[in-house]
């Protein structure tokens, strides 16, 4: 069975008090990171799954964030693994 990489770009607009608090919440998700962040509150976020499910729960629970205004999908891209390629991962 082949397996998929999914990779996902997003803007994320928080409050500006809870600035740090949403940070640490987005970085404890698996699959996240974090390439820019302004004072005004908005951050540059990459996730990155093997489904389309986990992308999914990850944009979710970033809307659920106390401080979070708003959540944008900026880029989705889905490869498949070649077995090939799992089996030097």
């Amino acid at each position: 069975m082949s397996q998929e990489y999914h990779v996902t770009s997003l803007v994320v607009h928080a409050a500006p008090k809870v600035l740090q608090q949403v940070e640490a919440n987005i970085r404890s998700l698996m699959g996240a990171d974090i390439h820019a962040v302004t004072p005004e509150g908005k951050l540059v976020v990459t996730l990155e799954g093997s489904s389309q499910r986990a992308i999914l729960d990850n944009i979710e629970a970033i809307n659920a964030l106390s401080g979070v205004l708003s959540a944008c999908l900026i880029y989705h891209q889905v490869a498949p693994l070649e077995q090939e390629s799992e089996e030097r991962l």
